[in-house]
């Protein structure tokens, strides 16, 4: 989508101060603090205008009729008021910043929980990077909004409010003129709020798309640098990062162009007070520290007006991160248990499949009316072509995608009623893609899970075959094997996966082309150490392979979806159908 195209989008969105609401509603564990830094903002704001109004009669009282003690008396006072307000400014900026971070935990932990309790199809259509930079870039770009923003915001007020109350005690004249120029400064404000609120919002959705690229091109660096794609990525890199400068820039020529016309028009209402006091001074209606004071008041006026725009802006910036960070704290695809859902304690009788039809989009069938049984100690195969549902089988099993006809019961159980931690934790799965995280061999094995023991690990490894080639690692269990296992073959890296799935001794192992991207000899070796352990376990094997599943009690064999045969290997091929058919194109021959 080009640039052009967003900033359409995005300036026909409104704000929505709803977010900013639900956003203020995570200070509410902090509203103690909170409170303190309102009376800290209250005291701070006003001690600065006040020292214009000593000032004035400092000079008026004391400078002009020679009154020396008295001036020193009013000197002292100004000095102690500014420490006073540098003291009150450090603590205030000190809690609010105390405050801020830990607003900021509670939103990313808030943002991680609800990422992993979402489905795998949120997943399947939203790109990691889009994830990445809502729990990190966006979350952190409500970190000056949190930290200072919204206090500042009413010290700002606070100010103006106090700046005008002295102005008009001091001259009710003369501020009406200085405050002539302010409809002046509303506009230049709006129009540099407006154009400014666009460039964020596009500089976020630029970030979050060289997020996406850098995630996705640096998983797959070997394909790039295999077939020699550096130059063409280099490019589309360049591409968006130009793009991104590019906005960058526009943001930069706004805020050169704003500062300077708040200063011209700041010196415009100086001018306006030296032109009234040199008509006025020598008459007594206009004084020299009234001259001095509204000098201070006019600075001190336009500063908080000034940083209340720049404020605003974070504001603005802030509700765009927090649209993007709603947006997904509202997506609710989640797979639900019924409300009377009861846990899992052990299998007993076995699975069921009652005529189940799903599909992932909602419009394309995957499955349909799919029947079949899998007893308690029974191992069931079920083969067939690339794309007929055999994955898809066990994502509904492990209640990863909600199917939308028949029924998938445990136990004679309905598995909505089931739930799902108790469920996941009764079952391991083994994928053709393993995945492997930068830990430890034991820590990826474990997982972290308490109860399974160093010396169950090492036991679990050797009836697998894997003790040796870990022992052999350069620290043993305790070798991180890095990024996605960067340090291990892909043998190795299957082994410990069935050592991660057979470690918890579960109730139904799942295989899923477990075997098809290792190596004869390991193959042999898993197969050898594993077929002992199937023994009395009930257990599912998705296999292309069928020289993996021969042995197995049942096989189904699913074609576009469908159950198109099951029964025993012997029995499918005197059957002459479709496994026949595979066996034939695997083999060669047809086998008795």
């Amino acid at each position: 989508m080009s640039a052009a195209k967003n900033e359409a989008e995005t300036g026909e969105r409104k704000v929505d101060y709803r977010l900013l609401r639900r956003l203020i509603a995570f200070l509410a564990p902090y509203r103690l603090y909170i409170v303190g830094a309102v009376i800290l903002t209250l005291a701070s704001s006003a001690l600065g205008p006040l020292r214009p109004y000593l000032t004035r009669i400092a000079v008026d009282e004391h400078i002009v009729k020679g009154d020396v003690p008295g001036l020193m008396v009013f000197i002292a006072i100004i000095v102690g008021l500014v420490i006073l307000q540098g003291a009150t400014q450090y603590a205030l900026s000190l809690l609010m910043t105390w405050v801020g971070q830990r607003v900021l935990l509670d939103i990313r932990n808030t943002l991680y929980r609800h990422v992993e309790r979402m489905a795998l199809r949120f997943y399947d259509t939203t790109p990691v990077g889009r994830i990445v930079t809502r729990v990190t870039s966006d979350v952190e770009v409500l970190n000056e909004l949190f930290s200072s923003g919204v206090v500042l915001m009413i010290s700002d007020i606070m100010v103006i409010a106090w700046i005008m109350t002295f102005m008009w005690n001091t001259s009710p004249k003369l501020t009406v003129m200085t405050i002539v120029i302010l409809p002046f400064l509303l506009i230049a404000s709006f129009i540099f709020r407006k154009k400014v609120r666009v460039v964020y919002d596009l500089i976020r959705r630029q970030v979050a798309r060289m997020n996406s690229f850098m995630n996705e091109y640096v998983t797959g660096m070997g394909v790039i640098q295999l077939f020699r794609q550096e130059d063409r990525m280099t490019r589309q890199f360049a591409e968006i990062n130009a793009e991104h400068r590019e906005l960058q820039d526009r943001s930069i020529m706004y805020y050169a162009t704003f500062f300077p016309v708040v200063e011209l028009l700041s010196a415009v209402a100086l001018a306006i007070i030296v032109w009234y006091a040199a008509g006025h001074i020598g008459s007594g209606e206009m004084t020299i520290g009234m001259l001095i004071a509204f000098a201070q008041f006019t600075e001190m006026f336009f500063r908080p007006v000034r940083d209340l725009t720049e404020k605003y802006n974070t504001l603005q910036s802030s509700v765009v991160a927090s649209e993007r960070i709603f947006n997904l704290l509202d997506t609710k695809l989640t797979v639900d248990d019924n409300a009377d859902a009861k846990p899992l304690e052990k299998l007993h009788s076995g699975i069921s499949f009652r005529n189940v039809s799903f599909s992932y989009d909602g419009t394309t069938p995957v499955l349909r009316n799919v029947s079949f049984d899998v007893r308690k100690g029974e191992t069931v195969a079920i083969v067939g072509a690339t794309g007929a549902g055999k994955s898809s089988i066990i994502n509904l099993l492990c209640r990863f995608y909600e199917f939308q006809g028949g029924e998938i019961l445990i136990d004679g159980r309905s598995i909505r009623e089931v739930e799902q931690e108790s469920l996941r934790r009764r079952i391991a799965v083994v994928l053709q893609d393993v995945f492997l995280f930068s830990r430890s061999v034991e820590e990826n094995i474990t997982l972290n899970r308490p109860e399974i023991t160093h010396e169950h690990v090492v036991d679990v490894a050797a009836s697998l075959g894997a003790h040796d080639f870990i022992s052999r690692l350069p620290h043993g269990y305790d070798t991180n094997v890095r990024e996605r296992g960067a340090v291990l073959s892909v043998g190795q890296k299957q082994l410990i996966s069935f050592c991660r799935a057979l470690a918890t001794d579960p109730d139904l192992l799942i295989l899923d082309e477990a075997t098809s991207s290792i190596d004869t000899e390991t193959e042999q070796l898993i197969e050898q150490s594993i077929s002992t352990m199937l023994k009395g376990r009930t257990s599912i094997v998705i296999a292309h392979r069928l020289s993996t599943i021969q042995r197995a009690d049942r096989i189904i064999v699913l074609h576009h979806g469908e159950v198109a045969e099951q029964g025993t290997h012997q029995q499918l091929i005197e059957a002459d159908g479709l496994y026949a058919k595979l066996h034939r194109l695997q083999f060669g021959v047809q086998a008795v």
